[in-house]
């Protein structure tokens, strides 16, 4: 089960390091394999919360999402994407913006940390809304009750969590432009490019997830009755609509699944220059620890983890709320990749240690008990 889950990684991991000290001798090796790590680490959070999304899907999205999905990730995001807002900041065509990226590093990592606090304002948004509407949904299972019982009843008022977005996007593009303002108003025009690509951060996460959360509702009442029209459906061709429907669904949420990786990549593509310029060894290691990222979340869903763990999606929201506010931050101040990668780990591990208490008391208590033991799981 693992060989077969994770053969992929294990094959790309090999292909990418020796073609790393071909390309640079053992030093690129050493560079490839801490950026591989850099993003497994920062990325982690993405797979449990890709896990969730995923294992609504049937085996054949899966298997796109780990072929097609991982040919956008590793060369859309890790390769191309950096390059491309290179070639929109600078004004210059694809080709040039390439050769820059090939042959004048420095001037090429100086062009991608001036585009920063757009990608961040973008990234930090779409996350900070995928936050939000989980911490202000009211669900059966709770972990930390005394932050979360409150907010569920907060989250009966429409648009709140759009609402709270937009004036956390105003504080900060508003903060960045004081700041600027104060250093002679030399970069006052970031302030505008903070809240322009704040807004399509905003747009991008209420049409893509309202796209994939409205098939996913019609495919939810299909299936319902499927069950009782079943044979008429069959003799009338009904079927068949429900088949295309399932389909839509399922695109939908993939390309919600890959916005989201696209935002979780932002912090690891920015990351990765405090370690290299060199675009080449960026998309070998980044591309490396996107694919570790990607069997992570299949292996998640086909063992049952979030099942087991019912925190670990809790979790996994709470870091990404972290790097939401780490993203946004960054705009104005630099904050090292370690504390960024830790802020998760320990919110995961926090919450899966919890899960494993929450199942012994459960365990212990005996069936008919889960409220009483949820009390006694100390969380």
């Amino acid at each position: 089960m693992l060989l077969k889950t994770f053969g992929w990684s294990f094959a790309v991991t090999a292909l990418g390091l020796v073609a790393a000290v071909f390309y640079g001798g053992w030093t690129a090796f050493g560079l490839v394999a801490i950026l591989a790590i850099l993003e497994i680490s920062l990325s982690f959070d993405n797979a449990v919360v890709n896990a969730g999304i995923l294992k609504k899907m049937n085996a054949f999205w899966q298997k796109i999402f780990l072929t097609v999905g991982v040919l956008i990730a590793v060369f859309g995001m890790r390769l191309v994407f950096p390059v491309v807002i290179v070639a929109i900041s600078a004004k210059m065509g694809p080709i040039e913006a390439v050769d820059l990226a090939l042959n004048n590093k420095d001037r090429y990592q100086q062009l991608v940390t001036d585009a920063h606090p757009a990608i961040a304002a973008f990234g930090g948004m779409f996350l900070l809304m995928i936050f939000l509407d989980f911490i202000f949904e009211d669900r059966d299972i709770q972990w930390l009750r005394w932050i979360e019982r409150p907010l569920a009843k907060l989250g009966k008022v429409d648009m709140l969590s759009v609402c709270i977005a937009l004036v956390v996007l105003l504080i900060t593009s508003f903060t960045f432009a004081t700041h600027a303002h104060q250093h002679g108003g030399t970069h006052v025009d970031k302030a505008q490019t903070v809240l322009i690509a704040g807004i399509a951060g905003l747009i991008t996460y209420m049409v893509v997830g309202g796209l994939s959360g409205y098939f996913e509702d019609k495919l939810e009442e299909e299936e319902e009755r499927e069950h009782e029209e079943e044979e008429q459906a069959a003799r009338s061709g009904k079927q068949k609509s429900a088949i295309v429907l399932a389909g839509q669904a399922a695109f939908f949420m993939f390309l919600y699944l890959e916005v989201l990786d696209a935002s979780f990549s932002f912090d690891g593509v920015i990351g990765a220059f405090a370690i290299t310029n060199d675009i080449v060894l960026m998309a070998l290691g980044l591309g490396i620890g996107a694919m570790y990222v990607r069997s992570l979340t299949v292996y998640l869903v086909r063992q049952g983890t979030l099942d087991d763990y019912v925190y670990l999606e809790h979790g996994a929201h709470y870091a990404i709320g972290a790097l939401a506010v780490i993203l946004m931050v960054t705009i104005q101040h630099e904050i090292n990749e370690v504390i960024t990668g830790l802020v998760g780990v320990v919110l995961i591990a926090w919450s899966f240690l919890s899960s494993v208490r929450r199942n012994r008391a459960l365990a212990a208590a005996g069936e008919g008990s889960d409220e009483k033991a949820e009390v006694s799981s100390g969380v």
